[in-house]
């Protein structure tokens, strides 16, 4: 079964890699749909989603 983790790929703090892993597709897609997120809409939405997801979303090494 698939898992949502944050990813050891990280550049942040792992977000995007995890949900790029769990999805099958290029961290950098998701990395741009966030900056395009972050552009287009207030910032304070994207940043404290974001920010729940580090709380929420396991580390990958916390899950093996």
């Amino acid at each position: 079964m698939k898992r949502l983790v944050r990813s050891s790929d990280r550049k942040l703090a792992g977000v995007c890699g995890g949900i790029a892993d769990y999805f099958a597709i290029d961290p950098a897609i998701v990395r741009l749909i966030v900056i395009v997120a972050l552009i287009a809409t207030a910032v304070a939405p994207v940043v404290i989603g974001y920010l729940i997801a580090i709380f929420i979303i396991p580390e990958e090494s916390e899950v093996h």
